[in-house]
């Protein structure tokens, strides 16, 4: 079968192997649970509950008016003991629920219900209440999503199994510990869309992923999950990209400042297809996660269910983490494109999908140095953009030109900075250009 992928990219040292070999592990629920009411791309939430109110786990704890926001759900049964800032991975420091766990009340079992005979109306609502958000890491509102603008319509939906960040393994596992309920979240997408087409997309080092996939589509009884195509790509970063996964899958582009669904494309996370099954079939809201913890300083790197809420502190403390050395970092997603943290009082979030603890030697201060113009940082770039120049403008403040080069199209990759051999955080340069002129617009 042939190998798809996109021009440019690179090949970092993954290092998925430290992880991928371990058991799906399930973390405690934390003492504390420290929930932002900022969890997606939107508008943040307002507290739907005050000091002192007791809490039931799923219960919803954040809403708001606007469509393009997402519910934020209590993890756990306890007490509100508070509700003040606190520091989020991304955003620095925003509002928070804080929910002391009442350990005398056990968790929720939840029982599975019909949704045959549920409308496409009904299905998105399902998703809406459970406050899905896209879970590879852009923490998009799902609802908003699926609910596709009258004019457009999806011919292609790609379900996302890429995982292309090094050390991130967590995909993976749900793809081979979860793929029959994997299959039924993207049966429940095909009926919301009704795409021609529907790709599951895998990168070829997950071999084990795709024989599943491939063996549940052949043994699927459902028309809509039979016409579905396993789709092998190339090991490469980063593979998993919206734009990149359409590319390499059709040859089409997403024009500049344009989005999937402009050309009949919309992209799922494996993950998000899992959540959205439960939320459809259990009525199960998103409370908790499959988080990798990874880097060279563990003695055990693995994956664990975790719940929203839970901070590194009590990971670490409640798992009885071993460190071989002290992580110098603490990130936030992958290394590529994961947030370095200033402590260990930080919560998982929706879209939390790795925590690593990097050592001094793995996680180097580089010293910037004059840009040579060898152009490696141009024929890495996925999205065709010219690093080096961009980062001219924004240096001398030149906004204007910096926006002529589409700076806002830079997905912040990080194949620029990881190629550059005068070692310039030509990222940083260019995440400080689309602040910039966010603001100016603003």
């Amino acid at each position: 079968m042939k190998i798809l992928t996109f021009p440019g990219g690179i090949h970092p040292p993954y290092n998925k192997d430290i992880s991928i070999g371990e058991a799906l592990r399930t973390a405690p629920p934390p003492e504390t649970a420290i929930v932002p009411l900022s969890q997606h791309i939107g508008a943040p939430c307002r507290p739907a509950v005050t000091k002192g109110d007791e809490v039931s786990e799923g219960q919803v704890i954040g809403e708001s008016p606007s469509f393009v926001s997402s519910l934020v759900h209590s993890p756990v049964s306890g007490k509100v003991q508070d509700i003040k800032k606190a520091f989020h991975p991304a955003l620095g420091y925003t509002e928070a629920v804080f929910i002391e766990r009442d350990p005398g009340k056990e968790p929720l079992k939840y029982t599975s219900c019909d949704s045959e005979d549920l409308t496409q109306k009904e299905l998105i609502e399902k998703v809406k209440k459970a406050g899905i958000v896209g879970m590879g890491g852009a923490a998009f509102p799902t609802h908003v999503k699926l609910s596709v603008p009258e004019g457009k319509n999806i011919e292609n939906l790609i379900i996302n199994g890429a995982e292309c960040e090094p050390y991130l393994t967590c995909d993976h596992i749900l793809m081979t510990r979860k793929s029959a309920e994997i299959i039924k979240g993207i049966e429940i997408l095909i009926r919301v869309l009704e795409p021609k087409n529907t790709y599951i997309a895998i990168e070829d080092n997950k071999k084990a992923a795709i024989f599943a996939f491939e063996k549940l589509i052949r043994e699927s009884t459902r028309k809509e999950i039979s016409a579905a195509r396993v789709v092998p790509l190339e090991t490469k970063y980063p593979q998993g990209g919206e734009k990149q996964l359409i590319k390499a899958i059709s040859g089409k582009e997403v024009p500049p400042g344009g989005l999937p669904l402009d050309i009949g494309f919309l992209v799922q996370n494996v993950g998000t297809a899992l959540a959205i099954h439960e939320a459809v079939e259990y009525d199960k809201p998103l409370i908790e996660r499959v988080v990798t913890l990874s880097g060279d300083c563990l003695e055990r790197p693995g994956n664990y269910h975790m719940r929203i809420g839970t901070t590194v502190k009590e990971i670490v403390e409640k798992l009885g983490i071993e460190f071989r050395q002290d992580p110098k970092k603490i990130i936030f997603g992958g290394p590529m494109m994961g947030i370095a943290q200033p402590g260990t009082e930080v919560p998982v979030l929706k879209n939390t999908s790795g925590i690593l603890f990097l050592s001094e030697s793995t996680a180097k201060d580089l010293e910037e140095k004059p840009c040579i113009r060898c152009a490696k940082c141009v024929d890495v770039c996925p999205v065709n953009l010219m690093p080096t120049e961009i980062m001219r403008n924004v240096k001398a403040r030149r906004w204007e030109e910096a926006e002529a080069l589409n700076v806002q199209d830079c997905m912040e990759c990080g194949c620029c900075t990881y190629t550059c051999p005068a070692r310039i955080p030509l990222v940083q340069y260019i995440k400080e250009g689309k602040t910039a002129l966010l603001k100016k617009r603003k």
